[in-house]
């Protein structure tokens, strides 16, 4: 009896991007008919694996085959698409466009004079949606589709290239749990009918729903593949984290006093579509970490502290005062410090010299109103270089001319320069060197020891090791709250919605 060849399978595949080994001798096999889960850590090389299993990339070393035969060539497109197809996160779906035309965009019949025939793409696309069981009108503007729909577009345009091998990644991050059960449903159908799946997810739960083997990356390279129904939670866990149940975070030298007042309130904030009843408290000198998964809220709450959104419902508070919602002006003013999460786009203007970027928020510390004083500006900045150890020839050096790490340093300067009692951080170290990384992360225990309350917001688990207490966030709300010791095994279950006494 004869076994069928994998439906995709990649063996040996070493990566570089520069210095950078992004994946290191990995290897994942997907079985015809399956639903497989790839999962890890970020950095852990899932996004440069589905790179080379669609042909984005080609690897350094190693094969890809698909159903036994070796993948096509990088510029052969069609070949690709009639083997695999990836519906990401963000859709790829041109919302200006109907249905009929992005199922067949570049795709057309054409009649007479080669003029396209808008009657037979639109009978072909009602014929390929009836087929997959896609209930959506093909004259509709994809603008007009909800998440959900513009998802089951994507998968039957795949389809309809000839691909039954979907990548599917982190499908459910803006589902709610009706979509997310229809999702799943479709998913089996089309098992049944021989369509086979790879299912990226940071929801561990959802993995166990709905998929029969799971495959582990960490640190670039293969950890393990497994029966799901074999692999119980805490072994999948430990598999991500590299941790055993015994290890555990690193605590602060010197722990918040309890007796400190509260410098951030937040009650019974929610924010439509993305988090929903969230209550914290940061006191002076306390580092409060906020975790979860990108599509978990935290961001969003950060976010909203420090005025760049505007809750729903419930209060925010800052040493007591309660700056008008939705306004980084009023959150500055009552004392916010803020590291945003992409430094690129929200953190500096990249031609502006040290100086002007770092004194950004206290423009009324420079001089009368209307005015700047270049001499007291440069004498800020110096003292912000010194304490921040920015390598730069001096404070006129424009920010685009520094490496990320010290990018990043900027960015953290502009945040202190106002003396705040809340540093609220997202990804603080996300992008930068190891050294950058230690040095920031001290810096923020030393900014907490001078009476300083601070929240990080991040999945990094190396930016949570410090926190006296870490909130976790699953599906917008506040799950679950770590004391200082906590173990990256349970933290990570509570960040991917795992239970581990399960």
């Amino acid at each position: 009896m004869s076994t069928a060849a994998p439906v995709a399978q990649a063996t040996a595949i070493t990566k570089r991007f520069g210095s950078t080994v992004a994946l290191r001798d990995a290897r994942i096999t997907i079985t015809p008919g399956q639903t497989h889960a790839l999962v890890g850590r970020n950095g852990a090389g899932k996004s440069t694996l589905v790179s080379i299993l669609t042909g984005l990339h080609a690897p350094d070393e190693g094969t890809v085959t698909f159903n036994g035969e070796p993948a096509p060539r990088l510029a052969d497109r069609d070949g690709w698409r009639q083997r695999v197809a990836c519906v990401y996160q963000k859709s790829t779906i041109i919302p200006e466009l109907t249905v009929a035309e992005n199922l067949f965009l570049n795709r057309h019949d054409r009649g007479r004079g080669a003029l396209i025939s808008w009657r037979t793409v639109r009978a072909k696309a009602h014929e390929l949606l009836r087929t997959w069981s896609v209930d959506v009108d093909v004259r509709t503007p994809a603008g007009e589709l909800d998440v959900e729909q513009r998802q089951f577009l994507e998968i039957a345009r795949a389809l309809s290239f000839g691909a039954r091998f979907i990548i599917l990644d982190e499908p459910t991050a803006q589902l709610d749990g009706a979509a997310i059960n229809r999702l799943f449903a479709r998913i089996r159908d089309l098992q049944r009918q021989g369509v086979t799946f790879l299912f990226i997810s940071h929801h561990l739960e959802e993995i166990y729903e709905i998929c029969d083997t799971v495959t582990v990356f960490r640190d670039a390279r293969h950890i393990l593949t497994a029966p799901v129904a074999e692999l119980p939670r805490a072994e999948l866990v430990a598999a991500m984290t590299g941790e055993g149940a015994g290890e555990g975070a690193r605590a602060r030298h010197r722990p918040a006093d309890s007796a400190s007042p509260e410098v951030l309130v937040v009650d019974d904030a929610t924010l439509d579509g993305s988090y929903e009843n969230v209550s914290l408290r940061v006191r002076g000198g306390e580092i409060v970490g906020l975790a979860g998964a990108a599509s978990s809220g935290r961001i969003d709450v950060a976010e909203t502290v420090v005025g760049l959104r505007a809750a729903g419902t419930g209060t925010v508070r800052i040493a007591g005062a309660r700056p008008r919602p939705g306004s980084v002006p009023a959150a500055l003013k009552a004392g916010v410090g803020f590291v945003p999460q992409d430094r690129h786009h929200q953190g500096y203007v990249p031609e502006m010299s040290i100086a002007d970027n770092g004194t950004l928020t206290i423009p009324e510390r420079l001089g009368p109103p209307g005015f700047i004083d270049g001499r007291r500006r440069d004498t800020y900045a110096r003292s912000m270089i010194e304490n921040l150890a920015i390598k730069t020839p001096g404070p006129e050096m424009p920010v685009s001319g520094l490496s990320g790490g010290n990018q990043q340093k900027v960015v953290m300067a502009r945040a202190l320069a106002g003396d705040p009692k809340v540093l609220v951080l997202i990804n603080p170290t996300a992008g930068v060197d190891v050294r950058s990384k230690e040095f920031l992360l001290g810096k923020v225990e030393e900014i907490a020891e001078s009476g300083t309350g601070v929240l990080i917001a991040s999945d990094e688990l190396d930016d949570l090791r410090m926190c006296d207490r870490v909130l976790v966030m699953f599906q917008g709300r506040v799950v679950a709250e770590k004391a200082r010791g906590w173990h990256d095994h349970e933290l990570v279950a509570a960040m991917e919605g795992v239970d581990l006494d399960v």
